[in-house]
């Protein structure tokens, strides 16, 4: 195997090398055979696991190189893509400065440079500038580089921050005397990343992971500047939930949240006696979501208790916080789905969507008359944004839409007025929102349902059923992609492509039920929707039949996955992110990140019924002798979500079964993990390899 993947590098080097002379990279085979449940399986790519083994490095080498050489000839479309896409992103950025205990913070960007700068300045945005961390000069000598959280003490003098410099989300925090500029020996690793400061100004919260499981299992009390070991305050023995910490938005309780997709307990600490035990708000039920807000002497509670699939707002009493005590405050409602709440000392935004739309519901707390802010657009996105300041009557959001950049926009809640406070620049002087269209559209899937479609394209290069789509699509988790606005994208439309998202079961954007629909023993509804919708746009002359290409990343990797294996003729290629396409063997491995509380999502193939319906659309196990769409698959060596070796079987597979001579591709950043490479500028070079693929095909 060393041999051929040496002489198989040799080749991709040669200059002269045409496209059907290149010799495509082809992994060894070792049978291995896996039992359950009186099944055989029988996974020959296996050994690719082997994490750290020089033939399996070898082998992603090789895989890049054959990329490289099989887009030789685009490689300066890549370049041009790559300039283009960065040359409409402001280099000299600033975020909007937010206020937070005496400071104003934000973050900005120097023109040339990958990383941000954080920022504050004190009482007033006229005074001089403090610098916490410039990223730049941090990220020095380090291939991959992120800070995961930055948290100031309440007395405003110690700065607690964390980095990642190996992309597998476990972060080291640090400490900083921002009085003296000197930096703490002492760090604190294998954490997620931020941490919670109680009101003492020396005891810290922070959560913990298994450096195995990636899974957060711990949360711990640290006392700064002491010897004292850290404390265990709650250590989650159940494999299948997650934990995090916070304080709450009034700053009187660090809060403790266990939690898994379909259930959730939380306790509590005063913020003004960290070292008190515990109290838990309302102990685990199966199937008891919620979550709490602190506002005055009241919690707020969002919450499914009794039947509410939608969710509802209850309240009970500072101290009496058991189920048995919440009182309604908004109802259930068949057709809305209370997504998130925002409380002020006089006012509270609720996050609500209604057949597809997010709007933001603002409540009176002095009278209890509430109102709706407006949007204008049918297709848009729109979300609340930093908003610290619980005795503010401003409310921070993001807006945009397909053709509309984003702003963050100040809603006076008194006067109900908004103020634009930034709206983003698309640099190039060649953008104008005016030669763009979107549309919301619903297709009819085979079940009867009607799946929404957000779709957006240039005017002056679009002709009914003569344009290639871009279908992007996810489903899963509940995670809902609304029609938000992209620079990136405008590559692709200016060149005459359609963009589509399609809003497919699995997410809520048609509520809870649409959720539940698409996960479990229902998932398979989430691929349908999404072919059906490809199919939906090609017949009703929307787009290019023949030129119909699909999107996907994570589990999104997973739904081009299936849908590549359950009707590829619909698909002219399919660019798969960071794919989860080997859902049995990954789901019955627990000592792989992430797993074990992610059985509510997909099912515990320790279950019988699990497994064979998992198997059933699992894209590896799926691979058959057919013919497959042109396929493009990205990864990162150091991915924690998915790791790198699940693409890399389902590539070795695919060229080993498919009976056609589509391409088949894989780039492998051997320095990044899920999210790709850190750095402002460098993920869009994948991006760029990307698109480049896409168009490639539309010329062949």
């Amino acid at each position: 195997m060393k041999k051929y993947l040496i002489l198989t590098i040799i080749i991709l080097h040669s200059c002269n090398m045409k496209k059907n002379e290149l010799v495509e990279p082809m992994a060894k085979k070792v049978d291995k055979i896996l039992k359950m449940h009186d099944h055989e399986r029988n996974d020959e790519f296996y050994w690719l696991n082997e994490r750290g083994n020089q033939e399996v490095i070898d082998y992603l080498n090789a895989e890049n190189d054959y990329r490289d050489a099989y887009m030789k000839d685009y490689k300066s479309l890549e370049n041009e893509l790559f300039e283009e896409i960065k040359s409409r992103i402001k280099e000299d950025d600033t975020s909007v400065p937010y206020f937070d205990n005496g400071y104003y913070y934000y973050t900005r960007y120097e023109k040339g440079k990958q990383y941000p700068i954080y920022c504050r300045k004190k009482d007033d945005l006229s005074n001089p500038e403090e610098i916490l961390i410039d990223a730049n000069k941090m990220s020095e000598g380090h291939e991959y580089f992120r800070i995961g959280g930055i948290d100031i003490s309440p007395n405003n003098k110690i700065m607690a921050y964390s980095v990642d410099t190996v992309s597998r989300r476990l972060y080291t925090v640090n400490f900083k005397n921002l009085e003296s500029g000197e930096e703490s020996s002492h760090s604190i690793s294998n954490t997620s990343g931020g941490v919670t400061w109680a009101n003492d100004n020396k005891t810290i919260f922070y959560n913990q992971k298994n450096t195995n499981t990636l899974r957060t299992e711990r949360v711990m009390r640290h006392i700064l500047n002491s010897d004292k070991n850290d404390e265990v305050v709650f250590f989650e023995a159940d494999d299948e939930f997650n934990l995090y910490s916070y304080k709450s938005k009034s700053g009187k309780y660090i809060m403790v949240v266990s939690g898994k997709t379909i259930s959730d307990e939380i306790s509590y600490i005063s913020a003004n006696n960290p070292y008190e035990d515990l109290k838990v708000f309302q102990k685990r039920i199966d199937g008891l979501e919620y979550s709490v807000d602190h506002l005055g002497d009241k919690w707020y509670i969002r919450t499914n208790m009794n039947g509410a699939q939608n969710f509802k707002l209850m309240q009970c009493d500072e101290e009496y916080t058991s189920s048995k005590n919440w009182k309604e405050f908004i109802q259930h409602r068949e057709n809305i789905l209370l997504e998130g709440v925002e409380v002020f000392d006089d006012f509270m935004v609720i996050t609500e969507r209604e057949n597809g739309q997010r709007r933001f519901n603002v409540i009176s707390n002095n009278d209890g008359k509430s109102h709706y802010i407006d949007f204008e657009e049918d297709v848009f996105s729109a979300y609340s944004s930093v908003n610290l300041e619980i005795s503010s009557n401003k409310f921070r959001y993001g807006y945009s839409s397909m053709t509309t950049p984003n702003s963050t926009i100040e809603y006076d809640m008194n006067s109900r007025t908004k103020t634009i406070l930034k709206e983003s620049e698309v640099m190039g002087g060649n953008f104008d929102k005016k030669n763009y269209k979107s549309k919301l559209i619903w297709a009819d899937a085979r079940d009867g349902k009607k799946v929404p479609i957000s779709m957006v394209y240039r005017k002056d290069t679009y002709v009914e059923g003569e344009n290639p789509l871009l279908l992007y699509g996810y489903g899963s988790y509940g995670s809902t992609n609304s029609g938000g606005f992209s620079s990136v994208r405008l590559s692709l439309l200016d060149r005459g492509f359609v963009y589509a998202i399609a809003h497919i079961r699995g997410s809520q954007y048609l509520g809870r039920q649409w959720y539940e629909d698409g996960k479990m023993f229902n998932k398979k509804n989430t691929f349908w929707d999404f072919i059906d919708s490809a199919k939906f746009l090609a017949k009703n002359n929307f787009v290019d039949e023949d030129q119909i290409f699909a999107m996907g990343g994570s589990a999104g990797g997973l739904l081009m996955g299936a849908v590549a294996n359950m009707e590829p003729e619909v698909f002219r290629g399919i660019i798969a992110g960071v794919p989860f396409v080997d859902v049995v063997t990954t789901m019955l491995d627990e000592t792989i990140p992430l797993t074990t509380f992610e059985f509510d999502e997909w099912g515990d193939p320790k279950n019988k019924d699990s497994y064979f319906y998992m198997l059933s659309y699992s894209p590896y196990d799926q691979v058959e002798e057919k013919d497959y769409p042109a396929i493009f698959i990205t990864t990162g060596y150091h991915d924690s979500q998915v790791q790198y070796f699940e693409p890399a079987k389902w590539i070795a597979r695919l060229r080993d079964r498919r009976t056609n001579k589509e391409p088949l591709l894989m780039y492998c950043n051997m320095d990044a993990g899920h999210g790709g490479a850190s750095g402002r500028f460098e993920a869009y070079k994948e991006t760029a390899m990307e698109y480049a693929f896409l168009i490639s095909l539309t010329e062949n």
